[in-house]
């Protein structure tokens, strides 16, 4: 099974940190968070300080420096931004970068080289694609180099949220999916019963659209 850090990923709630990320942090471990992703793009402070803030917290971290057409806030320039996320590598347990990135292939190699677990995301915040292309998307992802392959879509019915799980469940290597928004909101505490490693909660305000926060996904979870 993959890891994050110490952690075996196994249902495992990953709380995202934006603004004031050392006082989130702590706050997230509270709520019983196993894992922290820093989301650069969201942060307010130096990336970097804000990384060995958080650290102190014992848990392992995931840095993401999301761009803008996959639902992010970053600013800067494409290179800016790979440039960012490659030099925050060294202390950081994991990286999330974009199947579609143009410069992809040197954030997985230098994640590789680290011996940092990596994982290849994609959203889609119009629909939920076939399960052919959902299933495509699941294998160039391990074939870039994931070590989980995360998708993340809007359902525009039930019967889409079924379909993402149906191609969970096929999937044999790890994966992370999540239904966006209200109609896919119960996916991010059902999916990881259909296979989905990890699951993504918040813990000031939301940083996705139909996120629970970190201790209600947690009480949840244990009921399942």
């Amino acid at each position: 099974m993959a890891q994050i850090g110490s952690v075996t990923l196994n249902r495992s709630i990953v709380a995202a940190i934006g603004e004031m990320p050392f006082d989130s942090a702590k706050r997230a471990k509270e709520l019983g968070a196993d894992i922290l992703e820093l989301r650069i793009d969201l942060l307010d402070s130096d990336a970097h300080l804000a990384l060995q803030d958080i650290k102190k917290t014992g848990l392992p971290v995931i840095i993401t420096n999301r761009m803008k057409q996959e639902g992010g806030a970053w600013k800067g320039s494409e290179d800016e931004r790979i440039r960012t996320l490659i030099s925050l590598l060294p202390m950081a347990d994991a990286v999330d970068i974009e199947l579609c990135a143009k410069d992809r292939d040197a954030v997985v190699k230098k994640a590789r080289d680290a011996g940092k677990t990596v994982i290849i995301s994609t959203h889609d915040f119009q629909k939920t694609p076939s399960n052919d292309i959902m299933k495509g998307i699941i294998s160039k992802s391990f074939a870039a180099g994931a070590d989980i392959a995360k998708l993340a879509m809007m359902p525009n019915s039930l019967a889409d949220v079924l379909r993402l799980f149906n191609v969970t469940l096929k999937t044999e290597r790890e994966v992370c999916v999540i239904a966006i928004g209200e109609t896919g909101r119960h996916s991010r505490v059902v999916a990881p019963l259909y296979g989905s490693v990890m699951t993504y909660g918040y813990v000031e305000k939301a940083t996705a659209p139909g996120q629970l926060r970190v201790d209600e996904l947690k009480q949840v979870m244990k009921l399942l």
